[in-house]
């Protein structure tokens, strides 16, 4: 996809990285303070800040060198280096809200044909669109502000001016100044003032000093947002050749770049985000007018929102009205895993599209295995030798690895000439197939893990290759085991489309239930995450390996750092098409609309074909078409967050904001789905729905009770006079009896759902009891 754009709105998609001391030594700490009054200039701000760490510093001169970041715009608080001493007597100031210490690990990028199959694509011969549909009624985005990394982008001729609402800079660095900026690439900033504070000066052979993108991820991301229409493109070695295009193709994109490249390691690993350099994005992404982040960074492990630097820099785009979408992380299958679960925030899982690179193993003994690769490299068609990597490696390597292919491990007088199964679990994928060629294998085979289970990633690899499912892999090693002289070939890949079931959940979507609010129900929602093709940074090779010299256009990539933007640019469609409805009004209409059913008419499943859940898909997969037109919308305010906030005990985020003595409960949070973790008996929630459908309009409600629940919604009849007009009603939940055989803690799922006829409004249930 071309990054190239015109008149499209400016969507934001920010990307964050890490820090390093031992507890003797200085650290980055954020003080946050909560919001500016808006009463001060930036230089009282900054003097402001410095005059807290005069408070605990010994000199001048060491207060003002310690400052690493002041907050000026919206947010307000400061990064500096501190001694843990020092960040405790912060802590204790009246008006310091938390001071949190910076971590290098704690934040990462979430990596691991979707428009057409999303249903937003424009006629492969041209433009076949009627007036009604979503991208014409969106002018494709026109003028919408997003945040994304970049690749180089080509001066746009015809393009209206800037938007006026836009204020932000083209940062010049490494490779890259302010001719690289246009009018589809309108701003672009890098932080990594936290980055070096931890490791030290950045190593320019890694990456670029700039703006620019050096890793690939940003550029994929920000592509699938808002790339132009480009025909005849294709991964490395024809795979998946057609037309790319981003879901919002006239989005005006920003840039802020906060993750970088990790010392010592390899870049395949991922990169490392701080929490202070996100934060300094953050502030100047909605200083700058950007009006959708769409932010493919997450955890591993859930963090409070207090401590949580994406959660309270969302809390202030929330407040300008700036649509928030997140990865939901890539810990999966595990349950309650997922990252960024902030009510105020877009949580986006992972699933796949219609498209697979089929690539099938034929055995000795006739039988053939399914497989997906986007290898170019093809054997000669015959049978060759087959063995399981735990038969050829050296004597040094350990039991408990055998079978996985790391680096020097396998012996090349017995891996030559033949096709090596390896497994997957340490190292990487692609890694394991370089392992392979260095021993002098012919051919690999990469056999999914238990915990992989049915879904088949696919690289581009270094030899012929192909990879398989759990239960496959098993058959295989029984054929190896069983059989005196075991014998294989690979065929070449294809790609094929209209592949069925699709969508499924990707295995490595990361799970709910939310450890930190379980009165939320997320994941919010499923976009495709797994092995999608958008453009990549020729600076990095298509596996990121040392190793790999192969340059490409497109590239493909899975995780949900993949359906994060495609939430994002579907966002950034409603906002050109609703642009006074609320952030969590398109989050609702996203929400209500999304599908649950797959291409062959059956509810969606998991990879393994087992059903999938709420806490994974949350609502269902995106359907942005009808999200433009949804009915109703749940809305909520900011002030209606920092009531939920209350509720959970989290008391002061904005520091002008007084707690009531009795917030309401966090389930009345007026959010499009519900979730009740351990009943007692019964509860009733109340939400309230906007019309934003027909001016005259009756509503009926239809309930889908969790097994073992009943489910009662009054009034069941919503009448509508006028747009705009809301409506409340109370949903009662309760334990059908004590014998039902309900597990404790265990939940179970629903749906109530509002219809006039023309809308449907669904949202999803999750209940478990004491």
């Amino acid at each position: 996809m071309d990054l190239t754009m015109k008149n499209f709105p400016v969507f934001l998609l920010v990307l964050l990285l890490p820090l390093l001391a031992s507890c003797d030594e200085k650290q980055v700490y954020i003080v946050y303070l909560g919001e500016h009054s808006g009463e001060r200039t930036y230089n009282e701000i900054e003097e402001n800040h410095h005059s807290y760490l005069f408070s605990v510093k010994e000199t001048v001169e060491d207060a003002k060198s310690s400052l690493i970041y002041s907050y000026k715009s919206s947010i307000n608080g400061f990064a500096a280096l501190l001694t843990p001493d020092e960040a405790s007597k912060l802590s204790e100031i009246e008006e310091v809200v938390s001071v949190l210490r910076s971590h290098p690990t704690k934040y990462s990028l979430q990596t691991t044909r979707s428009w057409e199959f999303a249903g937003l694509q424009e006629g492969s011969k041209g433009f076949h669109l009627k007036k009604e549909d979503l991208l014409l009624k969106s002018r494709y985005g026109k003028n919408i502000i997003v945040c994304g990394q970049n690749q180089k982008a080509s001066v746009m001729k015809g393009w209206d001016p800037y938007p006026s609402s836009w204020k932000g800079i083209c940062q010049s660095g490494d490779a890259f100044n302010s001719s690289n900026c246009n009018k589809k690439i309108i701003g672009a900033r890098y932080y990594i003032k936290g980055y070096e504070a931890y490791y030290g000066p950045l190593n320019r052979t890694l990456d670029y000093r700039s703006p620019r993108d050096k890793d690939g991820h940003g550029t994929h991301t920000a592509s699938t947002v808002g790339g132009r229409r480009v025909h005849n493109v294709s991964a490395l070695g024809g795979f998946a050749r057609g037309t790319a295009s981003g879901g919002a193709p006239l989005v005006r994109l920003a840039i802020y770049k906060v993750c970088w490249a990790i010392p010592s390691q390899g870049k395949e690993d991922g990169n490392t985000c701080f929490m202070e350099d996100m934060l300094a994005a953050m502030d100047d992404a909605i200083a700058d007018g950007v009006d959708v982040l769409s932010i493919s960074i997450g955890t591993k492990d859930p963090i409070p929102f207090n401590e949580d630097s994406i959660a309270v820099g969302a809390l202030h785009a929330i407040k300008k009205n700036i649509v928030v979408a997140c990865s939901a992380g890539n810990s999966g299958p595990t349950p309650a895993t997922l990252s960024n679960p902030a009510p105020w925030i877009i949580t986006v899982g992972a699933s796949s599209v219609d498209r697979k690179f089929l690539a099938p193993v034929v055995l000795g003994n006739g039988m053939q295995i399914a497989g997906q690769t986007v290898t170019p490299y093809k054997l000669e068609k015959k049978m060759y030798p087959l063995v399981y990597a735990a038969q050829i490696v050296n004597p040094d390597v350990t039991k408990n690895i055998s079978g996985q292919c790391l680096p020097g491990s396998l012996s090349p007088k017995a891996a030559k000439g033949k096709i090596v199964l390896c497994l997957r679990g340490n190292g990487s994928r692609v890694g394991k197939g370089l392992e392979v060629k260095r021993a002098g294998g012919i051919g690999y085979i990469l056999g999914n893990s238990r915990a992989n289970g049915a879904e088949e990633a696919a690289d581009a690899h270094f030899l012929p290759a192909t990879s398989i499912n759990y239960e496959n892999a098993l058959k295989m090693l029984n054929y190896i085991n069983s059989t005196k002289t075991p014998m294989a070939y690979i065929a070449p890949a294809k790609t094929v489309l209209d592949s069925k079931p699709a969508p499924f959940m990707a295995a490595f979507t990361s799970r709910g239930p939310s450890t930190i609010s379980p009165d939320i129900l997320k994941p919010d929602i499923t976009a495709p995450g797994l092995n999608i093709l958008a453009a990549w940074s020729e600076a990095s090779s298509p596996s990121k390996l040392d190793q790999d010299h192969r340059v490409v256009k497109y590239n493909i990539l899975s995780g949900t750092s993949m359906s994060c933007p495609h939430i994002g640019a579907a966002s950034a469609l409603l906002k050109a098409i609703h642009p006074s409805w609320s952030s969590a009004a398109i989050r609702s209409a996203l929400i209500t609309s999304a599908g649950l059913i797959n291409n062959v008419g059956k509810p969606i499943t998991d990879v393994s074909g087992k059903p999938a859940d709420p806490f994974q898909f949350g609502s269902g997969h995106f359907s942005p078409t009808k999200a433009a037109d949804p009915g109703l919308v749940y809305d909520a305010s900011y002030t209606d967050y920092l009531l939920f906030l209350c509720s959970i005990g989290v008391k002061n985020l904005d520091s002008s904001f007084k707690c009531p003595i009795k917030p309401p409960s966090p389930t009345n949070l007026n959010y499009p789905s519900l979730a009740i973790p351990k009943l007692k008996g019964n509860a009733t929630v109340v939400r309230s729905v906007t019309n934003v459908g027909s001016s005259k309009s009756v509503y009926f409600i239809k309930v889908k009770p969790p097994p073992g629940f009943s489910v009662k919604v009054s009034p069941s009849i919503l009448v509508f006079k006028h747009v705009g007009q809301k409506k409340r009603f109370t949903i009662t939940i309760k334990a059908n009896g004590v014998n039902t055989g309900i597990q404790k803690d265990k939940y179970a799922f629903g749906w109530y759902t509002w219809f006039d006829g023309i809308h449907v409004v669904r949202s999803p249930i999750a209940v478990s009891v004491a």
